[in-house]
């Protein structure tokens, strides 16, 4: 499990993740990606956007798409800051990565925070991705998802239209909640007498959960700087949902028949490797790959040594390079 010390002190605040310099253009161009930011009026809100989409570094030229990838963060984060690393390393192997920041996230609307209905979280990032997914239907499109993001995605998946989606990618997927952090019955019957007064509540304790998620400190303190990320108490209503969405998954997960890979850390804190154990082993899909990662936490791709993270993108990236593969041939 992670560590129970109190989160780092941060560093002096700066405008990117990488420092004040150099702007986002050159920095993404340095990157060999093209960047592109927007606001989509989903029909439960609207969410700022993202798109990451290859280029040759030298000429700035674009380079041709593999196939397309729509990515969901998870809790309390958004698709700046670090998570769009994981966009830029997908973009350098010649995929077109689309995100958004969900619901009450980032800069896209709602309470912070509050995912008091997932069925409209997932509905209002679904809707951007079928919106650009209709506009390239010659290739392949995988939905990816980060803990949180990984249940969204998954109600994604399930309240998409058979065939849309080639495949699925999930790291960490909040399936399960390990019991040291399930909300206590007891807090949410007390306040569900309220008749939902108390749904967007700051009031449910934390559990540590970004010591129990980062492993790395220095990464830990950039993560701990991100000007758009929720540092406050989980709100009722929230806590209500994501325990009422991971029962749900247990009676879904024989529906999935997409391909799927699915990676998790063994001293995962925050989400239960067990989630993606059973949904591993329930899933009907034919194509399905579990990847356990001995001793590492939750932010697999973010929080560990660089070490570590550099393995589980070469898993990620093997896995869909032999997608592709398998359907050009």
């Amino acid at each position: 499990m992670g560590s129970d010390a109190p989160p780092p002190s941060l560093p002096p605040p700066t405008k990117y993740f990488w420092g004040d310099e150099p702007g986002e253009d050159e920095y993404y161009a340095s990157q060999g990606v093209r960047n592109r930011q927007s606001y989509f009026q989903s029909p439960h809100g609207r969410l700022f956007t993202q798109s990451f989409h290859p280029i040759d570094p030298a000429t700035g030229a674009d380079r041709p798409v593999k196939a397309l990838v729509f990515m969901s963060h998870g809790y309390g984060s958004d698709t700046g800051w670090l998570f769009q690393k994981i966009a830029i390393a997908y973009a350098n192997w010649g995929y077109a990565v689309y995100c958004a920041d969900l619901l009450g996230h980032g800069r896209s609307d709602g309470i912070r925070c509050y995912l008091g209905d997932m069925e409209a979280v997932a509905g209002a990032s679904l809707s951007f991705f079928v919106s650009v997914r209709r506009e390239s239907p010659g290739l392949p499109a995988f939905l990816f998802g980060e803990s949180m993001g990984g249940a969204a995605t998954l109600l994604m998946y399930l309240r998409s239209d058979p065939g849309v989606w080639t495949g699925l990618i999930f790291s960490a997927p909040l399936f399960v909640i390990p019991d040291d952090m399930k909300p206590s019955r007891l807090h949410l019957f007390l306040y569900g007498l309220l008749f939902g007064l108390a749904d967007t509540w700051a009031a449910m304790p934390d559990n540590k959960m970004v010591g129990k998620a980062i492993k790395d400190p220095d990464r830990l303190r950039i993560i701990a700087s991100n000007p758009r990320r929720y540092t406050g108490r989980p709100r009722v209503g929230t806590m209500r949902e994501l325990a009422r969405l991971c029962d749900y998954f247990k009676t879904q997960f024989r529906g999935v028949t997409a391909p799927f890979l699915t990676v998790h850390g063994t001293e995962d804190g925050v989400t239960s490797p067990e989630g993606s154990k059973t949904f591993y082993e329930m899933a009907a899909s034919a194509d399905k790959k579990l990847i356990m990662y001995e001793g590492m936490y939750h932010s697999l791709i973010q929080g560990e040594p660089e070490e570590n993270s550099s393995r589980v993108l070469a898993d990620m990236r093997a896995w869909i390079d032999e997608r592709d593969y398998i359907l050009m041939t």
